[in-house]
């Protein structure tokens, strides 16, 4: 199973619509805030796609701020990572998505992409497709899972156009 993880979007419709057809195998979109516009867009658009949204701290709306996605046989924490104090450390992120039974944690907030294994946890946050921090290129991530245990994340890159 093939999941496009984004977040901060930040009303770059383009940006977002361009990581998705960049991945037309994806079986997945999980979005992890502050781009509610644009994702309501691309779900109107994608209708066959299952799409996932928590709301962040620039979005207006009425969203969870906190999701449990099951794929593949996995549970994945969704967060959009403010209320999480992921400025901070990762600490509340593990230790919130270990109490749900979650073995992948994923977050937003600071535009800045990683990938590790914390505490047992394989933590991923995209970076940001519209604003990225540190000169960075725009990122997203892509989770692939089997049921036979495997976990991949990867970064990717947006090339500009």
């Amino acid at each position: 199973m093939k999941i496009l993880v984004v977040a901060d979007t930040h009303k770059n419709y383009a940006a977002l619509k361009a990581a998705i057809d960049k991945n037309p195998d994806a079986d997945m979109l999980i979005h992890l805030g502050d781009g509610e516009h644009e994702f309501a867009d691309v779900d109107n658009l994608y209708p066959q796609m299952p799409m996932v949204y928590v709301g962040g701290n620039c979005d207006f709306g009425q969203h969870k701020t906190t999701h449990i996605v099951h794929a593949c046989g996995y549970k994945i924490f969704c967060c959009h990572g403010h209320t999480m104090g992921v400025h901070d450390g990762l600490e509340l992120l593990v230790s919130t998505a270990k109490r749900e039974g979650c073995k992948i944690a994923l977050f937003g907030h600071t535009h800045l992409y990683r990938t590790e294994i914390v505490d047992g946890v394989f933590v991923m946050n995209p970076g940001s497709l519209d604003s990225p921090r540190n000169h960075n290129k725009p990122t997203f991530g892509v989770i692939e899972l089997s049921e036979t245990g495997d976990i991949k994340m990867n970064i990717m890159a947006m090339e500009p156009k």
